[in-house]
């Protein structure tokens, strides 16, 4: 499960090419990851997250302790 977002769960979802002749052809759409260093203050260690840029926006806002915190709690290993 390599294109999937750490935090938002995002990942490739189908759909279709569609020409100007209307011809439809089945393409997929990635989600937006970056590989990311965040530095954890609390614990005092840098982490390494591949997260879409929705989730980095997320980060940015709620805070990088809160957001990890959830994510173990879900018994997601960080």
């Amino acid at each position: 499960m390599a294109r999937v977002c750490l935090i938002t769960g995002k990942k490739p979802i189908g759909g279709n090419y569609v020409s100007h002749s209307n011809i439809k052809t089945k393409r997929r759409f990635l989600p937006n990851l970056q590989t990311k260093r965040f530095f954890l203050a609390e614990e005092d260690k840098w982490i390494t997250m591949k997260v879409s840029t929705d989730a980095i926006r997320t980060i940015n806002k709620r805070g990088l302790y809160i957001v990890v915190k959830e994510m173990r709690a879900k018994g997601i290993h960080i």
